[in-house]
């Protein structure tokens, strides 16, 4: 491929802002990251067509969020370059890992997490499932989004990377599953997840392909896999998916899968929201990763 590298983004569940804004404050985070760590390669993924942002979530809840709700936050993200020793003990407090073990054990009796969940949990629940359903069509046409966007930077010989927070990899394992079924080549040079619930057993039973033979369960395309996950996360409760996709790497399917941690410190509205999609991108974590995709990506000649 001879196309320059392309970042694609696919967010996750609730209403999202308009896309000009909110690809300008998505965008603003991971090149703010990346700059810290290399200046050049932060320029280059500024360019206009650099990062590309899937945005489905107004088609799904026919509404948007208003981006001045987050841009008091976002500034005093971008303001700081890691996470203060309150915000690590928040998220790594003897409370939160006693929750997260509460939602563990619920990943293997779903029947009880009801009982276990949040107002804000009940809401993703609620709407995951509406996506599993397809309901009017609207996770395929979801799926479908990405979909062209892989195709069109495939059709223009760039190497991609698929950044996916969230629900958003869950999309992407769907839409990339399609794609192999149906036999269209849009290779994914590295697969990037970013607070995946793709651990969840639950999830996991509801992936296309799940029912499948193990020959026909997986989806082919993906080069290299990498996975963050925030200390402190509800969503991502299962940090390391290496162990959950394993059979994906015995049959060839990607080349290798890795598991990755980091301390998200975003706060919304004053709270810790270790689950936030602007706090992954500045990460310096999920910004090597990319800088460390991109510079490979140079040396190929890509």
């Amino acid at each position: 491929m001879s196309g320059r590298p392309r970042i694609i983004y696919i967010p996750g569940l609730k209403p999202k802002p308009e896309l000009p804004h909110h690809r300008t404050q998505l965008l603003r985070c991971l090149v703010e990251g990346v700059r810290r760590i290399n200046p050049r390669i932060a320029d280059a993924i500024a360019e206009p067509e650099a990062f590309h942002v899937v945005s489905w979530t107004y088609d799904f809840y026919d509404e948007h969020r208003d981006i001045a709700l987050d841009i008091a936050d976002i500034d005093s993200l971008l303001a700081r370059e890691q996470a203060s020793e309150q915000d690590i003990e928040n998220a790594a407090s003897l409370k939160r890992r006693f929750i997260i073990r509460l939602f563990r054990i619920a990943n293997y009796l779903p029947f009880i997490v009801p009982g276990l969940a949040t107002d804000e949990i009940e809401v993703h629940r609620r709407d995951y499932f509406c996506y599993v359903r397809n309901n009017l069509g609207i996770a395929q046409a979801a799926r479908d989004k990405l979909k062209s966007a892989l195709v069109d930077a495939a059709s223009s010989g760039r190497r991609v990377l698929l950044l996916a927070h969230s629900m958003g990899s869950v999309i992407a394992w769907d839409a990339l599953w399609q794609m192999t079924r149906d036999g269209v080549e849009a290779p994914v040079d590295q697969f990037l997840t970013i607070g995946s619930p793709l651990g969840q057993k639950i999830v996991q039973r509801n992936l296309l392909g799940r029912q499948e033979s193990v020959e026909r369960r997986y989806p082919d395309g993906i080069n290299r896999w990498i996975n963050i996950a925030a200390i402190g996360e509800l969503t991502a409760i299962d940090r390391h998916l290496r162990n959950d996709f394993s059979g994906m790497s015995r049959q060839g399917r990607v080349c290798s899968i890795e598991d990755r941690e980091c301390f998200n410190w975003y706060h919304m509205h004053g709270a810790l929201n270790v689950h936030a999609e602007y706090g992954y991108l500045v990460n310096e974590v999920t910004a090597q990763s990319v800088v460390d995709w991109w510079l490979g990506v140079s040396l190929a000649g890509g």
